[in-house]
Protein backbone atom coordinates (compact mmCIF):
# COMPACT_ATOMS: atom_id res chain seq x y z
CA UNK A 1 0.00 0.00 0.00
CA UNK A 2 2.89 2.50 0.69
CA UNK A 3 4.63 1.83 -2.37
CA UNK A 4 1.12 2.41 -4.01
CA UNK A 5 0.95 5.51 -2.38
CA UNK A 6 4.24 6.82 -3.40
CA UNK A 7 3.99 5.71 -7.02
CA UNK A 8 0.49 8.17 -7.15
CA UNK A 9 2.15 11.32 -5.22
CA UNK A 10 5.20 10.20 -8.16
CA UNK A 11 2.62 10.21 -10.49
CA UNK A 12 1.02 13.28 -9.56
CA UNK A 13 4.14 15.33 -9.27
CA UNK A 14 5.14 14.81 -12.66
CA UNK A 15 2.60 16.79 -14.35
CA UNK A 16 3.64 19.29 -12.48
CA UNK A 17 7.75 19.32 -12.83
CA UNK A 18 7.46 18.34 -16.45
CA UNK A 19 5.66 21.91 -17.26
CA UNK A 20 8.72 23.71 -14.94
CA UNK A 21 11.95 24.81 -16.53
CA UNK A 22 13.83 22.30 -16.30
CA UNK A 23 16.95 24.45 -17.09
CA UNK A 24 18.64 27.56 -16.29
CA UNK A 25 21.20 27.83 -18.97
CA UNK A 26 21.63 30.53 -21.79
CA UNK A 27 22.93 28.19 -23.89
CA UNK A 28 19.25 26.81 -23.90
CA UNK A 29 17.95 29.22 -26.08
CA UNK A 30 19.69 27.71 -29.18
CA UNK A 31 18.14 24.62 -30.90
CA UNK A 32 15.05 23.04 -28.92
CA UNK A 33 17.19 23.93 -25.58
CA UNK A 34 19.58 22.28 -23.35
CA UNK A 35 19.59 18.48 -24.40
CA UNK A 36 18.92 16.87 -21.57
CA UNK A 37 20.79 12.92 -20.21
CA UNK A 38 18.21 10.14 -20.51
CA UNK A 39 19.76 7.93 -17.61
CA UNK A 40 18.50 7.19 -14.49
CA UNK A 41 20.22 9.16 -11.03
CA UNK A 42 22.40 5.72 -10.61
CA UNK A 43 23.53 6.27 -14.55
CA UNK A 44 24.28 9.45 -13.57
CA UNK A 45 26.01 8.89 -10.25
CA UNK A 46 29.00 7.01 -12.38
CA UNK A 47 29.28 9.81 -14.92
CA UNK A 48 26.43 8.55 -16.77
CA UNK A 49 28.27 5.31 -17.60
CA UNK A 50 25.16 2.56 -18.47
CA UNK A 51 27.16 -0.72 -19.26
CA UNK A 52 27.31 -2.82 -16.31
CA UNK A 53 23.23 -5.01 -15.85
CA UNK A 54 21.36 -4.22 -12.85
CA UNK A 55 18.20 -6.84 -11.85
CA UNK A 56 16.58 -4.56 -9.43
CA UNK A 57 17.33 -0.57 -10.80
CA UNK A 58 16.27 0.13 -14.59
CA UNK A 59 18.30 1.25 -17.46
CA UNK A 60 16.49 3.86 -19.98
CA UNK A 61 19.64 4.10 -21.98
CA UNK A 62 20.24 0.77 -23.41
CA UNK A 63 16.65 -1.47 -23.86
CA UNK A 64 18.45 -4.34 -23.97
CA UNK A 65 19.29 -3.86 -20.39
CA UNK A 66 15.42 -4.64 -19.60
CA UNK A 67 15.88 -8.24 -19.79
CA UNK A 68 17.90 -8.34 -16.82
CA UNK A 69 15.36 -7.07 -14.34
CA UNK A 70 14.27 -9.52 -12.35
CA UNK A 71 11.62 -7.46 -10.48
CA UNK A 72 8.88 -5.17 -11.49
CA UNK A 73 10.64 -1.90 -10.56
CA UNK A 74 8.98 1.65 -10.58
CA UNK A 75 11.64 4.58 -11.16
CA UNK A 76 11.52 8.07 -10.72
CA UNK A 77 14.16 10.55 -10.54
CA UNK A 78 14.90 14.63 -9.81
CA UNK A 79 16.73 17.36 -9.78
CA UNK A 80 17.78 20.31 -7.37
CA UNK A 81 19.99 22.65 -9.30
CA UNK A 82 22.70 25.91 -8.48
CA UNK A 83 24.34 27.47 -11.37
CA UNK A 84 26.80 30.25 -10.95
CA UNK A 85 26.81 32.09 -14.59
CA UNK A 86 29.89 34.18 -15.11
CA UNK A 87 30.99 36.39 -17.86
CA UNK A 88 34.12 38.38 -18.13
CA UNK A 89 32.34 41.11 -16.35
CA UNK A 90 29.07 39.70 -14.36
CA UNK A 91 28.20 37.14 -12.24
CA UNK A 92 24.65 35.81 -11.33
CA UNK A 93 23.34 32.54 -9.77
CA UNK A 94 20.43 30.74 -10.58
CA UNK A 95 18.36 27.59 -9.45
CA UNK A 96 16.07 25.35 -10.66
CA UNK A 97 14.11 22.14 -9.28
CA UNK A 98 13.00 19.17 -12.68
CA UNK A 99 11.81 16.09 -12.76
CA UNK A 100 13.93 13.97 -14.48
CA UNK A 101 12.28 10.74 -15.67
CA UNK A 102 9.16 8.52 -14.71
CA UNK A 103 9.45 4.70 -15.47
CA UNK A 104 8.52 1.40 -14.66
CA UNK A 105 10.09 -1.71 -16.08
CA UNK A 106 8.61 -5.53 -15.83
CA UNK A 107 10.28 -8.90 -16.24
CA UNK A 108 8.81 -11.57 -18.13
CA UNK A 109 10.95 -14.26 -18.44
CA UNK A 110 13.68 -13.49 -21.13
CA UNK A 111 11.71 -10.75 -21.87
CA UNK A 112 12.20 -7.29 -20.14
CA UNK A 113 9.29 -4.07 -20.75
CA UNK A 114 10.16 -0.95 -20.29
CA UNK A 115 8.14 2.17 -20.45
CA UNK A 116 8.02 6.03 -19.08
CA UNK A 117 8.08 9.86 -19.68
CA UNK A 118 11.36 11.71 -19.93
CA UNK A 119 12.10 15.27 -20.83
CA UNK A 120 14.35 15.44 -23.91
CA UNK A 121 15.25 18.92 -23.56
CA UNK A 122 14.31 22.05 -21.68
CA UNK A 123 14.43 25.60 -22.20
CA UNK A 124 14.72 28.42 -19.57
CA UNK A 125 16.51 31.63 -19.32
CA UNK A 126 16.47 35.08 -18.46
CA UNK A 127 19.07 37.55 -20.00
CA UNK A 128 18.92 41.18 -20.35
CA UNK A 129 21.43 42.56 -22.93
CA UNK A 130 22.61 46.30 -24.22
CA UNK A 131 23.83 47.98 -27.56
CA UNK A 132 23.77 51.31 -28.56
CA UNK A 133 23.66 53.07 -32.12
CA UNK A 134 25.96 55.45 -33.69
CA UNK A 135 23.14 58.12 -32.49
CA UNK A 136 23.39 57.25 -29.25
CA UNK A 137 20.17 55.29 -28.74
CA UNK A 138 20.30 53.09 -26.28
CA UNK A 139 18.43 49.33 -26.60
CA UNK A 140 17.26 47.17 -23.39
CA UNK A 141 16.94 43.84 -24.81
CA UNK A 142 14.91 41.20 -22.15
CA UNK A 143 14.78 37.58 -23.01
CA UNK A 144 13.56 35.03 -21.38
CA UNK A 145 12.21 31.70 -22.89
CA UNK A 146 10.89 28.13 -21.56
CA UNK A 147 9.18 24.68 -22.30
CA UNK A 148 11.11 21.82 -24.04
CA UNK A 149 10.35 18.37 -25.87
CA UNK A 150 9.40 15.40 -23.50
CA UNK A 151 9.58 11.53 -24.72
CA UNK A 152 7.12 8.93 -24.00
CA UNK A 153 8.91 5.21 -24.87
CA UNK A 154 7.92 2.13 -24.79
CA UNK A 155 10.44 -0.94 -25.32
CA UNK A 156 11.11 -4.27 -24.61
CA UNK A 157 14.94 -6.22 -24.20
CA UNK A 158 15.34 -10.12 -25.14
CA UNK A 159 17.65 -12.32 -23.40
CA UNK A 160 18.73 -14.65 -26.32
CA UNK A 161 21.27 -16.12 -24.60
CA UNK A 162 22.37 -16.45 -21.27
CA UNK A 163 24.93 -13.91 -21.52
CA UNK A 164 23.31 -11.71 -24.92
CA UNK A 165 20.72 -9.44 -25.14
CA UNK A 166 19.39 -7.26 -27.58
CA UNK A 167 16.10 -4.40 -27.06
CA UNK A 168 14.76 -1.54 -28.73
CA UNK A 169 12.37 1.65 -28.11
CA UNK A 170 9.90 3.62 -29.68
CA UNK A 171 9.88 7.03 -28.70
CA UNK A 172 7.05 9.90 -29.23
CA UNK A 173 8.61 13.61 -29.07
CA UNK A 174 6.12 16.47 -27.87
CA UNK A 175 6.02 20.11 -26.19
CA UNK A 176 5.88 23.77 -26.61
CA UNK A 177 9.01 26.13 -26.33
CA UNK A 178 7.67 29.77 -25.74
CA UNK A 179 10.40 32.82 -26.43
CA UNK A 180 9.92 36.45 -25.64
CA UNK A 181 12.18 39.36 -26.27
CA UNK A 182 11.22 42.75 -25.13
CA UNK A 183 12.93 46.17 -26.63
CA UNK A 184 12.91 49.35 -24.65
CA UNK A 185 14.76 51.53 -26.64
CA UNK A 186 15.84 55.33 -24.88
CA UNK A 187 16.80 58.64 -26.54
CA UNK A 188 20.50 60.55 -26.40
CA UNK A 189 19.85 61.70 -23.25
CA UNK A 190 18.97 58.64 -21.06
CA UNK A 191 15.35 58.87 -21.42
CA UNK A 192 13.28 55.70 -21.87
CA UNK A 193 10.96 56.29 -25.86
CA UNK A 194 7.29 55.51 -24.82
CA UNK A 195 6.40 52.47 -26.49
CA UNK A 196 8.51 49.10 -26.40
CA UNK A 197 8.28 45.99 -28.71
CA UNK A 198 7.15 43.00 -27.73
CA UNK A 199 7.94 39.39 -29.57
CA UNK A 200 6.56 35.97 -28.73
CA UNK A 201 7.41 32.94 -30.57
CA UNK A 202 6.10 30.02 -29.87
CA UNK A 203 7.32 26.37 -31.37
CA UNK A 204 4.96 23.56 -31.11
CA UNK A 205 7.02 20.12 -31.48
CA UNK A 206 6.17 16.41 -32.42
CA UNK A 207 8.14 13.36 -34.19
CA UNK A 208 8.88 9.79 -33.26
CA UNK A 209 12.10 7.95 -33.01
CA UNK A 210 13.67 4.82 -32.21
CA UNK A 211 16.73 3.78 -30.10
CA UNK A 212 18.03 0.46 -30.31
CA UNK A 213 20.57 -1.75 -27.83
CA UNK A 214 22.98 -4.60 -27.21
CA UNK A 215 24.50 -6.20 -24.30
CA UNK A 216 26.74 -8.89 -23.54
CA UNK A 217 28.84 -10.10 -20.60
CA UNK A 218 31.24 -12.73 -19.88
CA UNK A 219 32.98 -14.49 -17.17
CA UNK A 220 36.39 -14.30 -17.15
CA UNK A 221 36.92 -16.34 -13.42
CA UNK A 222 34.98 -17.20 -10.88
CA UNK A 223 34.56 -13.70 -9.81
CA UNK A 224 34.80 -11.29 -12.66
CA UNK A 225 32.79 -10.75 -15.10
CA UNK A 226 33.48 -8.73 -18.61
CA UNK A 227 30.51 -6.30 -19.40
CA UNK A 228 30.00 -4.50 -23.22
CA UNK A 229 27.42 -2.97 -24.67
CA UNK A 230 26.22 -0.90 -27.72
CA UNK A 231 23.37 1.20 -28.40
CA UNK A 232 22.23 3.11 -32.08
CA UNK A 233 19.70 6.06 -32.25
CA UNK A 234 18.80 6.34 -36.19
CA UNK A 235 18.31 10.40 -37.30
CA UNK A 236 14.66 11.36 -37.16
CA UNK A 237 12.79 14.23 -38.10
CA UNK A 238 11.00 16.46 -35.29
CA UNK A 239 8.57 19.15 -36.49
CA UNK A 240 8.40 22.39 -35.55
CA UNK A 241 5.06 24.87 -35.75
CA UNK A 242 6.36 28.16 -35.25
CA UNK A 243 4.30 31.14 -34.83
CA UNK A 244 5.44 34.60 -34.21
CA UNK A 245 3.63 37.90 -33.07
CA UNK A 246 4.49 41.01 -32.25
CA UNK A 247 3.25 44.32 -29.94
CA UNK A 248 3.28 47.59 -28.79
CA UNK A 249 3.97 47.96 -25.04
CA UNK A 250 3.58 51.45 -23.10
CA UNK A 251 6.58 51.71 -21.20
CA UNK A 252 6.95 53.76 -18.00
CA UNK A 253 10.36 55.13 -16.51
CA UNK A 254 11.73 51.76 -18.46
CA UNK A 255 9.33 49.37 -17.35
CA UNK A 256 6.72 47.96 -19.37
CA UNK A 257 3.24 48.99 -18.17
CA UNK A 258 0.93 47.20 -20.45
CA UNK A 259 0.01 46.16 -24.25
CA UNK A 260 -1.16 48.82 -26.72
CA UNK A 261 -3.36 47.36 -29.46
CA UNK A 262 -3.86 44.30 -30.89
CA UNK A 263 -1.12 41.83 -31.48
CA UNK A 264 0.44 41.55 -35.60
CA UNK A 265 0.67 38.03 -36.57
CA UNK A 266 4.04 37.93 -38.56
CA UNK A 267 4.00 35.00 -41.17
CA UNK A 268 7.47 32.60 -39.72
CA UNK A 269 7.85 28.97 -41.97
CA UNK A 270 7.83 26.17 -39.49
CA UNK A 271 10.33 24.11 -39.30
CA UNK A 272 11.80 20.31 -39.53
CA UNK A 273 14.89 19.45 -37.27
CA UNK A 274 17.02 16.47 -38.06
CA UNK A 275 17.55 14.95 -34.59
CA UNK A 276 21.32 13.15 -34.81
CA UNK A 277 22.26 10.21 -35.63
CA UNK A 278 24.20 8.23 -32.15
CA UNK A 279 25.91 5.38 -31.08
CA UNK A 280 27.38 4.54 -27.82
CA UNK A 281 29.84 1.59 -26.95
CA UNK A 282 30.50 0.60 -24.10
CA UNK A 283 32.99 -1.92 -21.57
CA UNK A 284 33.20 -2.65 -18.40
CA UNK A 285 34.47 -5.27 -15.34
CA UNK A 286 33.93 -6.34 -12.05
CA UNK A 287 32.52 -8.77 -9.18
CA UNK A 288 28.53 -7.29 -9.65
CA UNK A 289 27.54 -8.43 -6.13
CA UNK A 290 31.00 -6.09 -5.14
CA UNK A 291 32.24 -3.57 -7.18
CA UNK A 292 32.26 -2.63 -11.17
CA UNK A 293 34.16 -0.04 -13.17
CA UNK A 294 33.22 0.92 -17.18
CA UNK A 295 33.79 3.50 -19.58
CA UNK A 296 31.88 4.59 -22.64
CA UNK A 297 32.45 6.54 -25.39
CA UNK A 298 29.08 8.45 -27.67
CA UNK A 299 29.70 9.91 -30.82
CA UNK A 300 26.38 12.19 -32.13
CA UNK A 301 26.18 12.96 -35.46
CA UNK A 302 24.92 16.96 -34.55
CA UNK A 303 26.30 18.86 -37.53
CA UNK A 304 23.11 19.09 -39.46
CA UNK A 305 21.58 20.08 -36.71
CA UNK A 306 19.45 23.38 -36.82
CA UNK A 307 17.62 26.06 -34.80
CA UNK A 308 13.75 26.30 -34.17
CA UNK A 309 13.99 29.56 -36.36
CA UNK A 310 15.99 30.42 -39.55
CA UNK A 311 16.79 34.21 -38.23
CA UNK A 312 18.77 32.98 -35.31
CA UNK A 313 22.56 33.85 -35.86
CA UNK A 314 26.31 33.18 -34.51
CA UNK A 315 25.51 29.46 -34.21
CA UNK A 316 26.00 26.61 -35.60
CA UNK A 317 26.53 22.82 -35.35
CA UNK A 318 29.22 20.24 -35.04
CA UNK A 319 29.42 16.22 -34.83
CA UNK A 320 29.33 15.84 -30.56
CA UNK A 321 31.03 13.30 -28.85
CA UNK A 322 31.12 12.49 -25.19
CA UNK A 323 33.32 9.95 -22.81
CA UNK A 324 32.37 9.19 -19.18
CA UNK A 325 34.14 6.33 -16.26
CA UNK A 326 32.69 5.35 -13.83
CA UNK A 327 31.54 2.60 -11.49
CA UNK A 328 30.31 1.37 -8.03
CA UNK A 329 30.97 -0.55 -4.99
CA UNK A 330 29.15 -2.57 -2.29
CA UNK A 331 31.19 -3.61 0.98
CA UNK A 332 29.47 -6.37 1.38
CA UNK A 333 25.23 -6.41 0.06
CA UNK A 334 24.84 -9.73 2.26
CA UNK A 335 25.33 -7.69 5.63
CA UNK A 336 22.02 -7.59 8.23
CA UNK A 337 23.41 -6.06 11.06
CA UNK A 338 25.93 -2.97 9.42
CA UNK A 339 23.62 -0.69 7.09
CA UNK A 340 26.42 0.66 5.63
CA UNK A 341 27.86 -2.11 4.64
CA UNK A 342 24.71 -2.33 1.84
CA UNK A 343 25.21 0.84 0.58
CA UNK A 344 26.32 1.43 -3.18
CA UNK A 345 29.23 3.90 -3.45
CA UNK A 346 28.86 5.40 -6.66
CA UNK A 347 31.62 8.03 -8.89
CA UNK A 348 31.94 8.82 -12.45
CA UNK A 349 33.54 11.45 -14.25
CA UNK A 350 32.35 12.90 -17.95
CA UNK A 351 33.60 15.30 -20.46
CA UNK A 352 31.75 15.95 -23.88
CA UNK A 353 31.70 18.40 -26.92
CA UNK A 354 27.98 19.32 -26.77
CA UNK A 355 28.24 20.06 -30.83
CA UNK A 356 26.89 23.50 -29.99
CA UNK A 357 29.13 26.52 -31.50
CA UNK A 358 28.86 29.91 -31.04
CA UNK A 359 30.90 32.97 -31.90
CA UNK A 360 32.90 30.68 -33.66
CA UNK A 361 34.03 28.39 -30.03
CA UNK A 362 32.53 24.86 -29.35
CA UNK A 363 30.75 24.52 -26.10
CA UNK A 364 32.17 22.37 -23.49
CA UNK A 365 30.83 20.38 -20.53
CA UNK A 366 32.35 18.56 -18.00
CA UNK A 367 31.79 17.05 -14.74
CA UNK A 368 32.63 14.87 -11.63
CA UNK A 369 29.90 12.82 -10.03
CA UNK A 370 29.15 10.88 -6.57
CA UNK A 371 26.24 8.86 -5.33
CA UNK A 372 24.95 6.34 -2.64
CA UNK A 373 22.00 4.23 -2.72
CA UNK A 374 20.65 3.09 0.31
CA UNK A 375 18.34 0.50 0.61
CA UNK A 376 15.18 0.69 2.41
CA UNK A 377 14.66 -1.94 5.44
CA UNK A 378 13.44 -5.35 4.27
CA UNK A 379 12.86 -4.87 0.57
CA UNK A 380 14.99 -4.75 -2.81
CA UNK A 381 13.58 -0.92 -2.95
CA UNK A 382 16.11 2.20 -2.22
CA UNK A 383 16.63 5.47 -2.30
CA UNK A 384 19.64 6.70 -4.83
CA UNK A 385 21.15 10.27 -4.10
CA UNK A 386 23.74 11.82 -6.59
CA UNK A 387 25.94 14.85 -6.79
CA UNK A 388 27.01 16.28 -9.91
CA UNK A 389 30.40 19.13 -10.12
CA UNK A 390 30.67 20.53 -13.52
CA UNK A 391 31.42 23.43 -15.75
CA UNK A 392 30.22 24.44 -19.64
CA UNK A 393 30.95 26.88 -21.24
CA UNK A 394 33.81 29.34 -21.53
CA UNK A 395 33.93 33.40 -20.77
CA UNK A 396 35.79 33.83 -23.59
CA UNK A 397 34.31 34.96 -27.49
CA UNK A 398 31.28 36.88 -24.63
CA UNK A 399 29.85 33.89 -24.12
CA UNK A 400 28.84 32.39 -20.62
CA UNK A 401 31.31 30.34 -17.97
CA UNK A 402 28.61 28.10 -16.12
CA UNK A 403 29.54 26.58 -13.33
CA UNK A 404 26.97 24.26 -11.49
CA UNK A 405 26.09 22.19 -8.86
CA UNK A 406 23.32 19.44 -9.08
CA UNK A 407 21.97 17.02 -6.18
CA UNK A 408 19.79 14.36 -7.90
CA UNK A 409 17.12 12.21 -5.80
CA UNK A 410 15.17 9.21 -7.29
CA UNK A 411 13.09 6.12 -5.57
CA UNK A 412 13.70 2.46 -7.23
CA UNK A 413 11.05 0.69 -6.02
CA UNK A 414 10.72 -3.07 -6.46
CA UNK A 415 7.57 -5.44 -6.25
CA UNK A 416 6.62 -9.70 -7.92
CA UNK A 417 4.49 -9.17 -10.49
CA UNK A 418 2.34 -12.13 -12.54
CA UNK A 419 3.96 -14.35 -9.70
CA UNK A 420 0.93 -17.03 -8.34
CA UNK A 421 0.75 -16.66 -4.67
CA UNK A 422 0.84 -20.39 -3.12
CA UNK A 423 -1.40 -19.42 0.03
CA UNK A 424 -4.06 -16.50 0.14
Amino acid sequence: MIKKIIVSFSLLLSLVSFAQEGTSSPYSFYGIGDVRFKGTIENTSMGGMSVIPDSIHMNIVNPAMYSSLKLTTYAVGGTFSVNKLKTDSQSEKAQRTALDYLAIGIPLKKLGIGFGLIPYSSVGYNVKSSSTDLNLIRTDSYNKGDGGVNKVFLGFGYQITKDLSIGADAQYNFGQIKTQNISIRYDSNGFPIQYATVELNKSTASGVNFNTGLAYKIKIDKKLTLFSSATYTPESNLNLGNTRTISLAQTISGVVAGVVGDPVDITVPSNKLKLPSKITFGIGVGDVKKWSIGTEVTLQNSSNFGNRFSDISNVSYQNASKFTVGGYYIPNYKSFSKYFSRIVYRGGFRYENTGLVINNTPIKDGALTLGLGMPLKGAFSNINIGFELGERGTKSAGLVSEQYMNFNVSLSLNDRWFVKRKYD
